[in-house]
């Protein structure tokens, strides 16, 4: 079978059409057809990944912003004259990058055709999650959505494994640039030690998973085997005078032993990508993130029997996961996260990407990331490197609840003081909408009440 073809027939019904915008989607926008189904999602990764070229300032300008903060830092440190201007420079550039890279992020999720794409390159930033808890690590983190996800999303995950854990972002993350091999020519010196934090998540996290059964002595050889990964002014370069010498032996595998090289660690990576446990790790967080509730296993193992087939092909895997029948079933059962509710809710009231651009900083923040902090999801800024939370009372909490309903009470009072309530509810649910909501809705004292109580619904806020 083609694994770019759903092959599974669904019968075609408006109800198939607002699942598969709400469930695998950024939800129903009024200026946009809802895919029809299965064979429409596969054509949205097809269409977008033909236009996924990288935006914003390349990652050897953006090292270079981040060179010129530690210089400006540094020259305050020794108290040198022009610090705190060369200080207020450097945070410009920085903060400029950012919030601009932050607007496009939103506005290509609230204008996208191709939904099922945007949120698989959100799925992605989430599984290789980084904490961009600071302007000097979200503008590597940004790049990293950039030039390292979003172009290999629909390839193999090998190749998106590999461009991710080599990418600036990750190894200062995870503090990798400056991990040395005990016996290299670096280590021997003494001023630096191995750092476990990469090798250890990309087995955790990123690839096997935690009940896979590597050991310690899997994630100290690994750890010796990533020794190398660096950077310099134009981002990735390996190191070979901090790698370690000698063969290392990772899950059985052995990888190196000659001259150290980067193809050694590729081999590694490439190896993992196709370790059956992977294959269920995979396919159990795609199936959790968008369709929800507790997989049977058989519907896990049928998934990674397909990517393991497919040579780790995430195409195919796709392909499955739509194809599953209980994708296209009510109830809903996940809750959205704070940014995809702000993003839906934005979609359903017909908002033009151009209109998130043109906000400013203090705009942006006022409207969407302060909100969504309130919701409980910091924009970008998972509480570690696994991300952030699956389960739907991680969201569906009374605090984060009262700050929904007051987001979607301003919102609406801004943005629909005169749409039809009524008309609103089907472009936002369409037949998902239950009676009760209908009758709630026709109900309302004001025009945007009514709005902000489909908002502020249950069946709005879940997928």
């Amino acid at each position: 079978m083609n694994g770019e073809t759903s092959g599974r027939s669904h019968p075609m019904t408006p109800l198939t059409s607002a699942l598969a915008a709400i469930r695998f989607g950024y939800g129903l926008h009024p200026g946009q057809r809802p895919p029809d189904g299965p064979q429409a999602l596969i054509a949205q990764l097809r269409d977008a990944r033909n236009d996924a070229a990288p935006a914003g300032p390349a990652v050897d300008d953006r090292m270079a912003m981040l060179d010129a903060n530690f210089k400006a830092r540094r020259m305050r440190r020794r108290n040198e004259a022009g610090a705190d201007e060369a200080i207020k420079e450097a945070s410009r550039a920085l903060v400029g990058t950012v919030t601009e890279d932050s607007r496009r992020l939103v506005a290509r999720a609230v204008g996208s055709e191709a939904g099922f794409f945007e949120r698989l390159a959100m799925f992605w930033t989430d599984h290789f999650a980084i904490e961009a808890g600071n302007r000097r690590r979200a503008v590597l983190t940004h790049d990293m959505i950039e030039r390292a996800i979003r172009p290999n999303l629909t390839g193999s995950f090998g190749d998106l494994l590999k461009a991710v854990t080599k990418h600036p972002a990750m190894l200062v993350y995870l503090n990798q640039a400056r991990s040395t091999g005990p016996n290299s020519i670096a280590g021997k010196r003494g001023k630096r030690g191995l750092n476990e934090n990469l090798a250890r998540e990309v087995l955790e996290l990123h690839t096997v998973g935690v009940d896979a059964g590597y050991t310690q002595k899997d994630v100290r050889e690994f750890a010796e085997l990533l020794t190398g990964l660096g950077l310099d002014e134009d981002g990735f370069r390996f190191r070979p005078q901090l790698a370690e010498p000698g063969a290392e032996t990772v899950l059985g595998a052995r990888y190196g032993g000659g001259k150290a090289n980067v193809a050694d660690v590729d081999r590694a990576l490439e190896d993992l990508a196709l370790h059956p446990q992977t294959a269920r790790h995979l396919a159990r967080k795609l199936w959790v993130h968008f369709i929800g509730g507790v997989p049977e296993p058989s519907r896990i193992d049928a998934l990674a029997r397909v990517y393991l087939d497919e040579g780790g092909g995430l195409m195919p895997l796709y392909r499955a996961l739509v194809d599953e029948p209980r994708a296209w079933e009510l109830p809903l059962l996940k809750a959205k996260l704070p940014f995809d509710f702000v993003v839906s809710s934005l979609r359903a009231l017909g908002t033009a990407p151009r209109e998130v651009t043109g906000l400013n900083r203090r705009q942006f923040e006022a409207w969407l990331t302060v909100p969504m902090m309130r919701m409980g999801q910091p924009f970008l800024e998972p509480g570690g490197p696994d991300g952030f939370p699956e389960a739907p009372e991680a969201w569906i909490t009374p605090a984060g609840l009262a700050a929904r309903v007051s987001w979607a009470g301003a919102l609406a009072q801004e943005r629909a003081r005169d749409r039809d309530p009524r008309e609103f509810l089907e472009t936002a649910l369409g037949p998902v909408a239950p009676e009760l909501l209908r009758r709630a809705v026709a109900g309302a004292e004001t025009r945007h009440e009514g709005v902000a109580l489909v908002l502020a619904s249950p069946e709005f806020n879940r997928r």
